[in-house]
């Protein structure tokens, strides 16, 4: 069965993959024989969270759509939080503060 996961490093950080053996994949990357360069800088890492999927490219999509997650909705998956996902999804844009009326505007002609 293959698997998303979840790593927590040494850190605090986190680690996001898919693997078809998550205790073989989980070995490698604390022994550093195999594991991502990311976790060779990070170890010990545990394992916090594991999903199963129908197959490994599903296993593989869902590791590409959590690596773009920021970690406060990461954090909501691994403890289980569902129904705080959909809130922590809203983009805070950066837009600027409105300018100061009583400033002229630049723009103006």
């Amino acid at each position: 069965m293959p698997y998303m996961y979840i790593l927590e490093c040494a850190d605090g950080s986190f680690y996001v993959g898919s693997t078809w053996d998550i205790d073989r994949r989980l070995w490698q990357h604390n022994s550093g024989e195999g594991g991502a360069a990311y976790t060779k800088r990070r170890r010990p890492v545990k394992l916090v969270y594991l999903e199963e999927c129908p197959r490994i490219a599903d296993a593989y999509a869902r590791e590409k759509q959590i690596q773009g997650w920021n970690r406060a909705k990461r954090i909501a998956l691994i403890e289980g939080r569902f129904d705080d996902l959909p809130a922590l999804s809203i983009r805070r844009s950066r837009i600027p503060p409105p300018a100061d009326p009583s400033s002229p505007n630049p723009l103006a002609g």
